[in-house]
């Protein structure tokens, strides 16, 4: 069986090496990124109705300011952003395992929401909420990562700017299967690799799925 490489920022990379140790998969770490707090003050909670949460970073990275906000719900893209945000405090009004779009397009189209994101984050489509967005946090690359583990390996995308990333440092392809979160993370990737697959939803549980199955596939 060939071993996997996950390329996510700490703590996800070993909560998703610990659910693909226990599926009987190889699992290496090489995080491409560190993510790291940015300063924010956080506005007069009684302008929003809610809060959007794309990343459970955004509840780990929040700092004081969030504490503000606790009053108000949180609407969350995914179990483990809900999680973060029910140990934190939050009320969790409503979560999503199939991206913000299909999230927002289940939401009440009056809801004023404030979306507490990333630097670099991908544009919500054409919600029909209020949505106003602040950077709380930001991943910052790691100096020369070790991608020797990549060759022969089964490589686990989880974002568009991994996979962007990925094919900047990466010397060799041809034996290098990704596996990606998403149609836009395998999108980032670019070819010349062995194989580009994406997962059948953007769930750590179907891109480890996937990734089993490409395990099982030896190295050309």
């Amino acid at each position: 069986m060939r071993p996997i490489v996950v390329l996510r920022p700490e703590p996800g990379a070993s909560a998703t090496a610990e659910r693909a140790r226990r599926l009987g998969l190889d699992v290496r770490c090489v995080p491409l990124f560190d993510v790291e707090s940015i300063p924010w003050e956080a506005p007069e909670p009684g302008r929003f109705d809610g809060l959007l949460l794309t990343s459970a970073n955004a509840v780990r990275r929040g700092g004081e300011a969030l504490q503000r906000l606790r009053g108000l719900k949180v609407y969350a893209v995914g179990e483990a952003t809900a999680a973060e945000a029910r140990a934190a405090g939050f009320d969790v009004a409503s979560s999503g395992e199939a991206g913000v779009d299909r999230l927002l397009g289940s939401l009440e189209p009056e809801l004023r929401l404030l979306h507490l994101a990333g630097e670099d984050r991908t544009p919500t489509g054409a919600p029909a909420q209020d949505i106003t967005a602040i950077a709380i946090y930001r991943a910052k690359p790691v100096e020369a990562p070790d991608l020797g583990e990549l060759d022969g390996a089964v490589v686990l995308v989880h974002s568009p700017r991994a996979g962007r990333r990925m094919a900047e440092l990466a010397r060799t392809r041809g034996r290098t299967a990704i596996a990606a979160i998403s149609s836009a993370a395998a999108e980032a990737a670019g070819d010349g690799w062995e194989t580009v697959e994406a997962a059948e939803r953007p769930t750590d549980e179907a891109l480890l799925a996937l990734a089993a199955r490409l395990c099982n596939k030896p190295a050309p």
